[in-house]
């Protein structure tokens, strides 16, 4: 089935009574009951299927869950409170009987790499990161760190590089490592041999800047272990959260290809302004991992994010760009249906230290610029003017 049509259809119309609603609804219950004890006993035990407690799932969690399983074509999935709440408990699945190592993507989201170096490092957890664009330090890496997980994202923030998935899921495989990735209309990590694929819903998924939520989607082998600790720390998604990222899924895929037709215009434009030194964009011809992207993602879908670095700015140059805006929303998130442009020196990488920012090459004069579905020439019209 297409993912147009899953989108629309997948984790929708559970019987509940004589009635089958058409959209699942909002069940707030925290705890439920059963027709008898031993049915409870079962379904508490995981004997049967059905609902207990709201700390181990939900109805609107579960058809959300379905939904997010079905595009990704996964085995199971487990809707978090955030990302960040879906990248930990899905590395602690990763790691669960397993060296206490990780090998980590050098370009990652800043929180991302705060959990690995502020959270799990000083629990024990080694940490190493490498150029994820370059499989053979990738395969030295693994080799010496021996690691239990590979943490990489599809498209790296905010200088957009992309690993080829397919074959650090090899590597990952034949250290006897777990590998984990995102995101499923540009590439469904999943099929590409990865264990898990990770999800922050507040992003496209739910996409109208109204819901904060993450979703882990796992393999067959791993996804006992991933209920199993999620029952534990509960990091379940509420069920009006659930309910709005479910509505938004419906029209991801659309959402998405407008974007990314978008995001081909504006990167075309800003690449011949004099304002502008560099721009990051996968769908230019002459990106580092061309042969990647072409390989592994749809024809003319490159995602939706722009990175640009003003000429000869500084903080203060950025900041005045970034005030003149007045359509583009200035605002610490990414795909939403609006236009949204972040400073990555004050926002997603404030906590790096500059030594390291330097090193993942963000540099003081890079924004980066999320694309919506406006029309086209008024994103570049706002960005002109603020130029």
């Amino acid at each position: 089935m297409n993912i147009h049509t899953k989108a629309v259809h997948a984790g929708d119309r559970r019987k509940a009574g004589a009635q089958v609603p058409v959209t699942t609804p909002i069940y707030t219950a925290s705890s439920y009951s059963c027709e008898s004890m031993e049915q409870l006993d079962r379904v508490i035990g995981r004997e049967e299927n059905g609902f207990s407690y709201g700390r181990y799932d939900n109805p609107s969690n579960a058809a959300l869950e379905e939904q997010v399983r079905a595009l990704e074509n996964g085995h199971g999935a487990l809707a978090c409170s955030s990302g960040m709440a879906a990248i930990q408990v899905a590395v602690a699945a990763a790691l669960t009987d397993r060296p206490r190592s990780i090998v980590a993507a050098d370009a990652l989201y800043g929180a991302t790499v705060g959990l690995l170096m502020n959270v799990l490092e000083p629990s024990g957890v080694k940490v190493r990161f490498v150029d994820v664009c370059d499989l053979e330090a990738v395969g030295a890496a693994v080799a010496e760190a021996r690691p239990g997980c590979i943490i990489a994202e599809t498209i790296s923030n905010p200088l957009l590089r992309v690993g080829e998935l397919d074959r650090l899921a090899e590597i990952a495989r034949g250290a006897g490592a777990r590998s984990r990735a995102a995101t499923p209309l540009l590439a469904r990590p999943l099929e590409l041999g990865a264990h898990f694929s990770v999800h922050s819903v507040t992003k496209y998924l739910a996409g109208h800047g109204d819901v904060l939520g993450g979703i882990v989607v796992s393999d067959q082998d791993h996804y006992e272990t991933l209920r199993r600790l999620s029952r534990i720390t509960g990091p379940v998604l509420g069920p009006f959260e659930s309910y709005l990222t479910m509505r938004g899924i419906k029209t991801f895929p659309l959402r998405m290809e407008r974007q990314c037709a978008n995001a081909c215009r504006v990167a075309a434009w800003l690449s011949g302004r004099p304002e502008v030194e560099r721009v990051y964009f996968p769908g230019d011809p002459a990106h580092p991992d061309a042969a990647a992207i072409r390989r592994l993602f749809p024809p003319n879908l490159y995602g939706a994010m722009v990175s640009c670095e003003l000429r000869g700015a500084g903080r203060e140059d950025v900041f005045r760009f970034m005030d003149r805006l007045k359509m583009i929303v200035r605002a610490t998130s990414l795909g939403d249906v609006h236009s949204m442009m972040l400073y990555p020196v004050m926002s997603s990488h404030r906590e790096i230290s500059p030594k390291h920012r330097e090193r993942m090459g963000i540099r003081e004069n890079l924004v980066r610029l999320s694309v919506g579905i406006e029309a086209a020439e008024d994103i570049i019209a706002d960005l002109e003017q603020a130029l």
